[in-house]
């Protein structure tokens, strides 16, 4: 599905009265099967984006195009048909705590099925194996049967991700898919989520804070600072300058201690060897 965002603002609904706006005259244009990954330090406005995107907010001001269409301009049937194209990925997905796994993965699927038809995945999950076979790219097939109030903080991670290999979606709108998980499931999962969506043509934006997981996985990188966006590049073009600047002015942080590098350890000073006659 194609992006194009021009001159949007939006606010955040608990915002106060006189704070500025989350989102500041966006200009954005995603092509249709591309991936894209979006950083910035927190409070940048990445999660109002994909609310914006994935049609769960107004904007303010300016005009949001996606597929052609603007949401706000359909009628109430056309909205809920635009929005079973989209699948919005939360830092924490809201699953039900005593639904098994493998009935939460295959609600994926409820936007293209009628409602006979959810109600009966609902009771008795009709497509366990595909259930399975999204589970296995996220190194979670072993719970498939689990309860999901059992599972910890990352493997609902991982749960609430593989709902998109089995939705309709020709847009998925991942936020910060990796925040619960180990370095190693963490490589695993962006794979698969970026590998997925290209074989499939499907358009993936995503916030990360993990700045080399998007160098290593995205070709192209959006810097977004304070509700606007200060760079959009190629992925090889984002040099240390560039992200010295991004998350410098806002978190002060020393220029060693950029969220791509890893922080070197102090030296230890070598032992004292004493020998004794």
């Amino acid at each position: 599905m194609k992006i194009e965002l021009a001159a949007l603002q939006a606010r955040h609904p608990a915002a106060a009265r006189h704070a500025p706006d989350a989102l500041q005259s966006i200009n954005l244009q995603v092509g249709l099967g591309e991936q894209v990954a979006i950083i910035g330090p927190s409070g940048a406005g990445k999660t109002t984006l994909l609310q914006i995107l994935a049609c769960a907010q107004r904007p303010t001001r300016g005009t949001m195009r996606l597929g052609g269409q603007d949401p706000w301009c359909l009628s109430s049937h056309e909205l809920r048909r635009l929005r079973g194209q989209l699948f919005l990925a939360p830092q924490t997905p809201p699953l039900p705590p005593r639904q098994r796994v493998v009935t939460s993965v295959l609600a994926g699927r409820l936007p293209a099925m009628s409602l006979a038809a959810s109600l009966r995945s609902l009771l008795y999950p009709t497509d366990i194996p595909a259930a399975y076979e999204a589970l296995c790219h996220f190194d979670l097939s072993d719970k498939l049967f689990d309860r999901v109030d059992r599972l910890s903080g990352g493997e609902r991670q991982r749960v609430g991700l593989a709902r998109a290999l089995l939705s309709p979606a020709t847009l998925w709108l991942i936020d910060e898919p990796l925040s619960a998980l180990d370095p190693m499931r963490a490589q695993l999962a962006m794979t698969a989520l970026v590998e997925l969506a290209r074989e499939r043509g499907i358009t993936l934006v995503a916030s990360l804070h993990q700045v080399d997981m998007a160098l290593g996985h995205f070709d192209r990188i959006i810097g977004l600072l304070n509700g606007q966006i200060v760079f959009d590049l190629p992925s090889s073009q984002v040099t240390r300058e560039r992200l010295s600047h991004l998350y410098d002015q806002h978190e002060h942080a020393p220029s060693d201690a950029l969220p791509w590098m890893p922080v070197p350890e102090p030296e230890v000073p070598a032992p004292v060897v004493m020998h004794c006659r």
